[in-house]
């Protein structure tokens, strides 16, 4: 199964991927929208109805048509919508316990939300909700069909924030050892097509290994698109779940100028160069064993 992730800083325009993404005929289940906001979420359900009639059907009737709501509380940081057939998959994604509510009614009246039980979530669910933080919204893509993530990639890229046009060298991937930390030294472009798969190849690699320290070295990383950034975050949160830790270092302009606009720097643990993320890989080995 591969992502692609879109980060919006306004209703609108993540409606306008999403309807895009329909009229590309990209399957309705493999589509989810993602906020904070329980009342952005039933106007985004009800104009999307309006669209596509009944877009993400599922449990909860509205009046331009039926929304596939999911409702997690997260402890700690609130309640968080999910809206398409997928919205379970996606808390799953995030690594929220979400459980009994998913699925259920959520009320029309924006003070009766209908939330999980508050079951303490894995710690996996910061990874996106630090983007949801600051006020952002999120539209992800998941499909095992690599057609469809193409095109999604292409809405995604075009209408989400941060993406730029890439003029980016061939995607190179090579992998190193240095005091027991392994470092992924990535060169091109992290995109649709080649670059994502060379990222996912080596990090299932490194876990089928066992690795627990990982450092991405992007010092030549030129571009990064939705289908890469969906990548890191697939990477980060699978390296966290085996109890290992990643890093990135040696951002370019280009990709930290992305990461800062979509608010993913704060999802990631970001060191300035090699040396001084094997520093911290170290650091923070001493401090656990202290």
């Amino acid at each position: 199964m591969e992502t692609a992730i879109g980060i919006f800083d306004s209703r609108e325009s993540a409606e306008q991927a999403v309807k895009e993404l329909v009229d590309q005929h990209i399957p309705q289940e493999s589509i989810v929208f993602l906020t904070r906001s329980q009342t952005e979420a039933m106007s985004f359900g009800k104009d999307l109805g309006q669209y596509v009639g009944g877009f993400m059907g599922g449990a909860v009737g509205v009046t331009a048509g039926c929304v596939g709501a999911a409702l997690a509380l997260i402890p700690g940081f609130g309640q968080v919508f999910a809206l398409g057939v997928g919205g379970a998959a996606l808390l799953g994604f995030l690594g929220s316990q979400a459980g009994g509510a998913l699925g259920e009614q959520i009320s029309e009246d924006p003070d009766k939300p209908v939330p999980t039980s508050a079951e303490k979530s894995e710690a996996e669910a910061e990874h996106l909700l630090e983007v949801l933080k600051s006020g952002r919204s999120l539209v992800l893509v998941q499909s095992e069909f690599h057609e469809v993530l193409g095109k999604a990639s292409t809405v995604l890229d075009r209408l989400g924030l941060g993406i730029q046009t890439p003029t980016a060298s061939k995607p190179q991937c090579s992998t190193r050892e240095i005091d027991g930390i392994n470092v992924v030294d990535l060169r091109g472009k992290i995109a649709f097509g080649t670059g994502n798969t060379l990222l996912r190849e080596a990090i299932a690699g490194l876990i089928a290994a066992g690795s627990q320290k990982v450092l991405l070295n992007m010092k030549d990383v030129d571009f990064i698109d939705s289908s890469g950034i969906g990548e890191l975050v697939r990477s980060h949160m699978a390296i966290r779940k085996q109890g290992g830790e990643m890093k990135l270092a040696g951002l370019s302009p280009m990709v930290n100028n992305l990461l800062t606009a979509t608010s993913l720097n704060k999802v990631f643990s970001v060191e300035r160069d090699e040396a001084s993320a094997i520093k911290s890989f170290n650091t923070t080995g001493m401090i656990a064993a202290s």
